[in-house]
């Protein structure tokens, strides 16, 4: 069945096509006077033939899509998911879409996922990469896309291709969680560091050593690398707890494996926190129901969303704006799974 158009509607209202528009674009008003029963007549006909403009033909007509991309990590983090319900809400209070890629664990695929975003037809772009640095054809195709583009990243960007920049680091939240445990008594504290790419993280890896180093607590056996699974937290967690002199307190990368270290101590039968203190990052919602409740630094994800789309929407309206880099706060949330280094 052929697809109602606009010269339908002006056809069955009796009146010209620019009415209909006028009438679905709220252009009236002094300047474009519709009577009260032509409006009525129009938006009756469009009712009736249960008409839809063609999204994909005013985009061509106005060079705007009112969409913008948007990859995230492909982790199973709820932390980026609450960066994506910032963006999409602000988005929509724009009248905007959002069109949602994937990133991958593995660079060359994500890279390849980032060219067919980059072709797509967006007004610009907001990424979320875990790859730090991206082979040159695919910055060089980027640049050439000439779309705006907002970068999230934990790190200080040296990517070219991004306009604006959002640096959200975790540094001064991991030195009030460290001082915290220290405050505590802990001295021996640990540090699951589970990360796809090892640049990953590092503003709380390397908050992690400055502060240890300076108090002379420092210890290279106390860090564990692994993968990013909730399993690998977890193993990770059984290595640390399970040395001669275990450690007092532990840090976890993200609030995922900072779960997974309480499940992992409590089934070598310690108690959280009167055996061993665990704090992590992120302050996702399950860190409220856990038992005991997570200590966590909150960097507001979606604060965060909402503050990336604000920034591309000013450089796809203005692409001359003073490029902007926003540095992100972050907060310490105490709650019960961190206490007073255990009696020896």
């Amino acid at each position: 069945m052929k697809r109602p158009t606009q010269a339908d509607v002006a056809r069955l209202a009796g009146v010209s096509r620019a009415t209909v528009s006028n009438v679905m674009n709220g252009r009236v008003d002094d300047k474009i006077p519709v009577s009260k029963e032509t409006r009525q007549r129009v938006l009756d006909a469009i009712a009736e033939l249960n008409y839809t403009p063609d999204i994909r033909a005013q985009s061509l007509r106005s060079g705007s899509t009112k969409t913008v991309g948007v990859m995230l990590p492909v982790y199973e983090n709820p932390f980026f998911w609450q960066i994506l319900t910032g963006i999409s809400a602000e988005a929509e209070r724009n009248n905007y879409s959002v069109l949602l890629t994937p990133g991958s664990d593995a660079p060359q695929r994500e890279q390849y996922l980032l060219r067919e975003l980059a072709q797509q037809r967006i007004d610009g772009l907001i990424l979320l990469s875990s790859s730090k640095h991206l082979p040159n054809p695919v910055a060089q195709q980027l640049h050439q896309s000439a779309k705006p583009i907002v970068q999230i990243s934990s790190a200080d960007s040296k990517f070219a291709y991004a306009h604006d920049h959002l640096h959200d680091t975790y540094a001064d939240g991991a030195r009030a969680l460290l001082e915290h445990l220290i405050d505590l008594g802990h001295r021996r504290i640990g540090f699951v560091y589970g990360v796809v790419h090892e640049p990953q993280g590092y503003d709380r890896l390397l908050t992690y050593e400055a502060i240890m180093k300076e108090t002379g607590f420092y210890s290279p056996d106390l860090v564990v690398r692994c993968g990013q699974a909730m399993e690998d937290g977890y193993n990770a967690t059984l290595r640390l707890l399970q040395q001669p002199s275990r450690p007092t307190a532990l840090l976890a990368i993200n609030d995922l494996l900072g779960l997974a270290a309480i499940r992992a101590a409590v089934d070598l039968g310690l108690h959280v926190p009167g055996d061993v203190s665990i704090g992590s990052f992120d302050n996702i919602p399950f860190g409220v129901y856990s038992v005991p409740r997570l200590t966590t630094v909150s960097g507001n994800p979606q604060q965060l969303g909402c503050r990336a789309f604000q920034l591309l929407l000013w450089r796809i309206q203005d692409p001359e704006h003073p490029q902007e880099v926003v540095r992100a706060s972050s907060a310490l949330i105490i709650r019960e799974s961190t206490g007073p280094v255990p009696e020896s």
